[in-house]
């Protein structure tokens, strides 16, 4: 598969501030790759920089081979973007919104905006300051896929989106994918990331952690321990994270060896045990755990 998104040791500092440090990153034609931290983590950083919407202290990138910065123009043309807040003129109605955004591409997207419109049931002909917010955030969306672009790089599309709503954008989502459309979106739903996305990056306070094929980071070596029935615990052997006990149920996320573990409970009186795969919220903490001790 070629790439469509390379990042080379990508570094953005503003003065003392951190933004982006260090990122290699690969995003391959045809992927849906989710990129996964907290606010505040680096994400939106991260997107504006390839995008070519703030200049990188160091290293470098290329989006379709070309690069982020000699290419900024090119680049822009080609993609569909949307930010995590968007800003409209307010006495502007929907259909003059898109309207803009079309013919500051030269082209003509009068009958797919209509179509996408009528996908979110959002009125054309009201004024942009008169949305809610998650209309706003239609209006951002439809924006950013109305000239069929080959690239969608989407910051936080679903927040503020009612489950409705979400469910209609990642069914357009998974249509253009399979139309051949690459998907490179940033989020703090980590269950959005797992149902939808095939390989995802994980970033901490501007690094990233780990990135690689959503499969593979749920096949991790830790578990999700379950014990009912139990009044407390012994000492348990090293590996054990997010640690709760609450009315005779001790759960937590172990990382050891599963056969000491099991060594330590022989005497532990509980009604029952269910040991199971975590799920992508568990595994990020996880490594934002492991991440933190390296730091």
């Amino acid at each position: 598969m070629d790439a469509v998104i390379v990042a080379n040791a990508l570094t953005k500092r503003y003065g003392r501030a951190r933004g982006i440090d260090n990122v290699d990153l690969a995003v391959e034609k045809g992927d849906v790759f989710g990129f996964i931290g907290p606010n505040g983590a680096g994400k939106s950083t991260l997107i504006r920089t390839l995008l070519g919407l703030i200049r990188p202290s160091g290293g470098s990138a290329q989006v379709f081979g070309l690069d982020i910065v000699r290419h900024k123009k090119e680049i822009l043309r080609r993609i569909g973007y949307m930010p995590s807040e968007a800003s409209y003129y307010p006495r502007m109605r929907v259909k003059d919104v898109l309207r803009l955004s079309a013919d500051l591409r030269r082209m003509d997207c009068e009958r797919e905006a209509e179509r996408l419109c009528d996908w979110f049931d959002l009125d054309m002909n009201r004024q942009v300051s008169a949305l809610s917010f998650g209309n706003r955030k239609k209006v951002s969306i439809v924006a950013a896929l109305q000239h069929n672009p080959t690239l969608l790089i989407l910051d936080e599309p679903t927040s503020g989106l009612d489950p409705v709503v979400q469910k209609a954008f990642w069914d357009l989502v998974t249509q253009r994918n399979e139309q051949g459309a690459t998907i490179f979106l940033s989020s703090h739903v980590l269950s959005e990331v797992q149902q939808h996305c095939r390989h995802a990056a994980i970033i901490r306070e501007g690094r990233i952690v780990v990135s690689d094929a959503v499969e593979s980071l749920a096949r991790t070596n830790a578990r999700r321990v379950t014990l009912r029935g139990v009044d407390e615990l012994p000492q348990l052997p090293p590996g054990v994270l997010d640690m709760h006990h609450h009315r005779g149920e001790a759960g937590f996320l172990f990382t050891g060896d599963i056969k000491g573990l099991m060594s330590r409970l022989q005497d532990v009186p509980f009604t029952d045990i269910t040991v199971t795969e975590p799920e992508l919220e568990e595994i990020f903490f996880h490594f934002y755990e492991k991440a933190g001790e390296r730091t």
